[in-house]
């Protein structure tokens, strides 16, 4: 009994110091990565200045093209995330401002994600290389259900969310592989399909009345003197129950509302996204609105 107590503590403590080195090891690995995404592209810089920069989901990241705020000598980037949700947004923008960016205005695409305030799962876990190394990253988790295992068990982590921050993108990273995430400027046009979803019912869709992370948005603009701009972007004229965007304007008065300016079908590459052709027209109406 007694050896087979001493050979299970051997056991436990070598897997436990194998943990530890795989677990610094990624996060050393992830502290090299520059050009992939655009979350550790954020944490891997030093202080920015911009004069436009741009949150939200996917519905930012399809539908503000940067390169036309440039045109218009703004220093601009496109930080919306596909799949992301405020949780993200707020995140990102707080790892900037950790960041030591200077940053004048700020674009966020406040519409359907107001209906949660979760965290994505598959956009969050790209933080979470930098959890020990961030105060606002470790802040943010803190209020998760699974923040101790992610945070005190050594190479977790990285074992949860493989797919995203596990051996395979860490290869990645090694071998200086690029995606086109960074690629025009954090914008991502799209193409008509005739295949793309021309249908979206959400009826029964509804902001929340007081959105946490929206709201935590709104302050760190004010707190750090940023010109806050929320919009609400355009969907596709087959949309059934297209009331939540009055919803959205009744709960947040302030967010103003362009759901309407592009509506053609032949503007969608799906219901909620338009084409690069769309995004082009809805982006000159919001530069002619705010910085004209």
């Amino acid at each position: 009994m007694k050896k087979f107590l001493i050979h299970t503590v051997k056991i436990l403590l070598i897997t436990a110091l194998v943990a530890i080195a795989l677990d610094g090891l990624y996060t050393y690995i992830f502290f090299q990565s520059k050009n992939r995404g655009k979350i550790e592209t954020v944490f891997n810089s030093h202080a920015q200045k911009y004069d436009v920069v741009i949150l939200g989901s996917s519905r930012a990241n399809n539908h503000f093209v940067s390169q036309m705020f440039e045109d218009k000598g703004l220093k601009t980037f496109n930080y919306g995330m596909s799949g992301g949700h405020l949780f993200e947004a707020s995140l990102m923008l707080k790892l900037m401002i950790e960041r030591k960016y200077e940053i004048k205005n700020i674009i966020l695409e406040a519409d359907l994600n107001l209906s949660n305030d979760k965290e994505s799962e598959g956009v969050s876990a790209k933080f979470l290389p930098y959890i020990h190394n961030s105060d606002v990253i470790r802040k943010q988790f803190e209020s998760q259900e699974n923040f101790n295992e992610l945070y005190y068990i050594p190479f977790y982590r990285y074992i949860k969310y493989d797919s995203k921050i596990g051996f395979r993108e860490t290869y990645k990273i090694v071998r200086k592989e690029t995606t086109n995430t960074l690629d025009n400027l954090g914008y991502y046009p799209l193409q008509k399909h005739k295949n793309g979803n021309m249908k979206n019912n959400i009826v029964n869709l509804n902001p929340l009345q007081h959105n946490k992370y929206y709201e935590e948005i709104k302050n760190i603009c004010k707190a750090n003197n940023i010109n806050f701009i929320a919009v609400m972007t355009p969907m596709c004229e087959n949309v059934v129950g297209m009331d939540y965007f009055e919803k959205v304007k009744k709960a947040y008065p302030e967010i103003h509302n362009y759901e309407n300016v592009v509506v053609e079908n032949k503007y969608f590459s799906s219901c909620g996204h338009m084409t690069d052709q769309g995004a082009k027209i809805f982006t000159a109406r919001i530069i002619n609105d705010f910085f004209n």
